[in-house]
């Protein structure tokens, strides 16, 4: 059965602090992140963003799934991957 869920915008997160990652290159091709629980939504967690896409659709990760999502990029050289 497809369960629709509801798609979570930036916009959505008014007030909160976006970070880009310290090693970004500078490039546009990066993603911010904030802390949701900031945000004053009854979420707690982290929000990922497309920095090229301020407005637009976010990932949300409790802190659990995040150091996970995190650690699989430390254990891959994901900056090798060619572009297109």
């Amino acid at each position: 059965m497809n369960k629709s869920r509801p798609v979570l915008l930036a916009k959505d997160f008014p007030g909160v602090k976006w970070r880009k990652a310290s090693a970004s290159a500078g490039e546009g091709n990066c993603v911010e992140v904030a802390e949701c629980s900031a945000s004053g939504i009854d979420l707690n967690g982290v929000i990922v963003r497309d920095s090229k896409n301020a407005t637009g659709p976010v990932l949300l990760f409790d802190s659990v799934a995040f150091s996970a999502f995190i650690a699989g990029f430390a254990q891959t050289d994901c900056c090798s991957v060619p572009r297109s």
